[in-house]
């Protein structure tokens, strides 16, 4: 079978720390294009990767009947535009993550997608991830019991990437860290959980330690340096209480907060045993028999969950197969993640 050809839209940390190394892994794929607005970044990729050629125009990939696939690498705000474009020019697409700055952008592009045919997948990498698998199947036997509730913490120190760039232009990212690092932690709670549908939200997101730039200490900005005649109009903090037609979620998240002390961790609470996953690694089920308590860590083969995602991605172009990943799916992260920010704005509950 021929191998898919496959342009990579967009070529900053993402594409070459996850997308084009796990593209040239799969001996199903074969990328010939590299595009990024820098044109040096494309033809840097071509150099250091010898395959393909570059362009710093995504439309040229558009009129090219050799590409098949995208990865969209690229800031958020380019997202919809440029998904919806490809899989109107008969491009299936890997989008990464969130699949929009709204959830109206993410309706459109499902609606695109509905209308071509067309395989349009988001990056919600967890889904791929060996140990999140091995716990949405313990929720499904049975292990937990009853999955009545979850709570998500995403707490950092002050952390906030790149002070003044993309990441704190609501324009270009849609959000702070909600939509960057807690678009993450909603889909993993949502993908174990069975993708339960959302029923209310309320929430309240706060732009505090950073709307004063020049003044802001930090202890890292991991997508630096400042920029102190930026823009700094997004979250920092984000606190909400989320019930659905499974359990209902509470969520703390923060880029920068006064305390320091950094929690990354989701607590799965049944009324038989309970899972706390440390987000990224290992996770402990807590339980109870015969009048004792126990704890256990389980151990197990992990395999690379970007390897996985990409190659998922070749397959079901080939198979038809509709992957967790597939927009359909995923959009109700983005349902909620606008639902918590319009509850933020009114002040008020969001029933959906």
């Amino acid at each position: 079978m021929d191998k898919i050809k496959v342009a990579i839209i967009g070529c900053g940390t993402i594409a070459n720390g996850a997308h084009i190394k796990a593209y040239l892994a799969n001996p199903a794929a074969e990328i010939v294009t590299f595009c990024d607005i820098i044109q040096e970044r494309a033809e840097k990729a071509v150099k250091e990767y010898g395959c393909g050629k570059a362009t710093n125009d995504y439309r040229a990939i558009l009129e090219d009947p050799e590409v098949e696939a995208v990865s969209i690498c690229t800031p958020n705000h380019v997202h919809a535009s440029i998904a919806i474009d490809c899989l109107r020019a008969g491009k299936h697409v890997l989008c990464e993550k969130p699949a929009a700055r709204t959830y109206a952008e993410a309706l459109e592009m499902q609606r695109v997608q509905h209308e071509t045919g067309k395989v349009l997948n988001i990056g919600v990498v967890n889904r791929f991830n060996t140990g999140v698998n091995i716990i949405k199947k313990m929720i499904a036997d049975g292990d937990l019991g009853e999955l009545y509730h979850v709570y998500i913490s995403f707490r950092s120190h002050r952390s906030i990437p790149g002070l003044g760039g993309a990441f704190t232009t609501k324009a270009i990212a849609g959000g702070g860290a909600l939509i960057d690092w807690g678009v993450h932690f909603l889909d993993v709670v949502m993908y174990c959980s069975g993708d339960p549908q959302p029923q209310t939200v309320t929430g309240q997101a706060y732009s505090k330690l950073g709307r004063d730039m020049p003044n802001y200490a930090y202890t890292k900005m991991w997508a630096g340096p400042p920029n102190y005649d930026g823009t700094y109009d997004v979250d920092d903090f984000v606190t909400a209480m989320i019930r659905t037609a499974g359990p209902t979620i509470t969520v703390n998240g923060a880029w920068a907060q006064n305390i320091g002390v950094d929690e990354m961790f989701i607590d799965f609470l049944g009324d038989k045993a309970g899972i706390r996953l440390q987000y990224g690694k290992e996770f402990k089920l807590y339980s109870a028999k015969n009048g004792a308590l126990l704890e256990t860590t389980p151990t197990y083969q992990a395999t690379d969950m970007f390897q996985n995602e990409i190659d998922g991605f070749l397959s079901c172009i080939r198979s038809g197969e509709k992957l967790p990943s597939h927009i359909d799916t995923v959009i109700l992260s983005s349902q909620i993640i606008q639902a918590i920010y319009d509850s933020s704005e009114s002040r008020k509950e969001i029933a959906l």
